[in-house]
């Protein structure tokens, strides 16, 4: 049955879907990672595909940008469309001494300052972590596969542009890794609505060290999390 942002029909996505923020993003990674890709989406150019990665049914969909964006989509896929994780794929902007140009962050929680949560009524703050199968499965094809990552706290803020020029500083005091805008949604929704999410990000700059990867090294480094996201979304397409 469609929804409002999504017209695909019953059995028309996979139980895993990967997202990345842009559409044009998960139209590349159909056309150059999955066999037989076929387009089950096109509202509002959010661009959703299923396909097979070595012989298991798997989709990728955009989910546009920020943690109002993310949690539309993700809300729709778990709640209509039975999907069971969602793995997110993204760009996150380094914070922490540990984090480096082309290094993959496994967003093991994600602290924010959106007030999405708000809406659960939870009795006290409502922490936003990544679903312990998917994050355990990542790691083990990270170890696998001979990819170096980085485990830990990212922040999903819910402005590009900060006026508030002390932020990132303060970041830095709790051993935040990165900066992003979707994790805490995906992770929340997926939370309440008893589902797997993980985020997978690659550092492309480093916001104190005004350091920032050239277009052919982020192809690069994106290669090398897609192969870790495929693997860990193959194997839990075997779950």
């Amino acid at each position: 049955m469609a929804t409002p942002h999504n017209h695909a029909n019953p059995g028309d996505i996979a139980k895993v879907v990967l997202m990345p923020g842009d559409p044009l993003r998960a139209k590349y990674v159909a056309e150059h990672y999955l066999e037989d890709a076929v387009c089950f989406n096109t509202v509002r150019n959010m661009l959703g595909y299923t396909g097979t990665y070595k012989g298991r049914r798997l989709s990728v969909m955009g989910h546009g940008m920020g943690i109002p964006s993310v949690a539309l989509y993700a809300h729709e896929l778990y709640a209509f469309y039975g999907v069971e994780s969602i793995i997110r794929i993204g760009s996150a902007g380094g914070i922490g001494d540990d984090a480096h140009l082309k290094d993959v962050v496994i967003a093991l929680g994600a602290s924010t300052n959106s007030h999405f949560a708000d809406q659960y009524r939870f009795p006290g703050q409502l922490c936003a972590t990544a679903s312990w199968p998917l994050l355990r499965q990542a790691v083990r094809c990270a170890e696998e596969l001979g990819t170096a990552v980085n485990v830990g706290q990212v922040f999903s803020a819910d402005q590009f542009y900060d006026d508030n020029d002390s932020a990132g500083e303060q970041y830095r005091k709790f051993g935040i890794l990165a900066l992003e805008m979707e994790a805490a949604g995906l992770y929340w929704t997926a939370q309440r609505l008893h589902k797997q999410a993980l985020a997978i990000l690659t550092i492309s700059d480093h916001i104190f060290r005004g350091e920032s990867l050239p277009a052919a090294e982020r192809q690069e480094s994106f290669q090398e999390k897609m192969r870790l996201a495929l693997e860990t979304a193959w194997h839990a397409l075997e779950a």
